[in-house]
């Protein structure tokens, strides 16, 4: 390791250099400028992805619309959408049983030691963000000086800063340890990405393998493998994987993410399957922030066209 990456290393796990480094970097611009710096940064990332300059009065495709309604329409309704723990109330409409089962959750990452990590495979996050999680399978493997410090990170930091995504910028955050969902194999199941535009369902993007391959294939309404990737650039080419069947849930899943899409314009949501019985995934307003890209490109015009802002 060259001491670039330890320097950075060092600072990362490091509870002052940290909140110091993340302050500076994400925390000031954004307080001082609000939305002119939210338009800013869309717009750099924006070319950064696409090599083009984004069309904000009139945007076309699915991902210049998604950025439209990043920075345009935030009801403060999607703060309980976003927030993993908040959310929880709302599934519950839809049936307890489809619940991850919480096993332990606090609001300061000091109270995450050893005591209170179950003896079974679980899943440590934090309810904002996207990416910050851990696995456990074996509680004996665990660094706990360094998952303390991840927790740490994770509270400190601010997705909306990050992305520009409103919704995140108001959460609480906490930090939540779940039952690992495993199937009959001992595998963690597939996740099933729902996308409605308008209120109807357009496609499943299905994560498969999550802790192996990672496939992720992308199927139709009625389940037919689509020739599409919706991915970060670097990993066209990479995600695709053979087809699989339909889950024995689906159509519950197809149910309960109908009944979440109405009246919204753009929704994603995610459900699990183990072993025939349905969980709750996430609900998220913003697929990839807006910034995974389309292979063949066509796609991205193609469900823009059907998002009606």
């Amino acid at each position: 390791m060259g001491i670039k990456a330890k320097v950075k290393g060092w600072i990362k796990h490091n509870y002052i250099t940290y909140s110091l480094y993340y302050m500076l970097r994400f925390g000031l611009p954004s307080h001082l400028l609000g939305s002119k710096w939210d338009m800013m940064e869309t717009r750099r990332k924006f070319k950064r992805t696409f090599g083009r300059e984004i069309d904000m009065e009139h945007p076309q495709t699915l991902n210049e619309k998604i950025q439209w309604l990043k920075l345009n329409d935030h009801d403060p309704f999607y703060t309980t959408l976003a927030d993993k723990l908040a959310v929880r109330e709302y599934w519950k409409q839809f049936g307890e049983e489809g619940l991850v089962p919480l096993l332990y959750k606090t609001e300061d990452w000091r109270d995450i030691t050893m005591d209170v990590l179950p003896d079974a495979p679980c899943i440590v996050k934090c309810n904002t963000g996207s990416g910050c999680y851990q696995i456990i399978h074996d509680k004996a493997a665990v660094d706990i000086r360094k998952l303390r410090s991840e927790c740490h990170r994770w509270m400190v930091g601010n997705y909306y800063i990050k992305t520009q995504e409103w919704q995140y910028k108001n959460i609480r955050p906490c930090i939540m340890i779940e039952r690992l969902l495993l199937d009959k194999n001992g595998h963690i199941p597939n996740d099933y990405k729902l996308h409605f535009i308008n209120g109807e369902l357009q496609f499943i993007y299905c994560s498969i393998d999550r802790e192996g391959k990672n496939y992720r294939n992308i199927y139709s309404r009625d389940w037919q493998q689509m020739d599409m990737e919706w991915v970060e650039r670097k990993d066209h080419g990479k995600t695709v994987g053979k087809p699989i069947s339909a889950p024995e849930t689906f159509p519950e899943m197809v149910r309960i993410g109908s009944e979440i899409a109405k009246g919204m314009r753009y929704v994603r949501v995610d459900f699990y399957d183990v072993d025939g019985r349905l969980y709750y995934g996430e609900i998220t307003l913003h697929h990839g922030s807006g910034f995974d890209t389309f292979e063949p490109e066509k796609w991205d015009l193609i469900y823009g066209e059907k998002l009606k802002l």
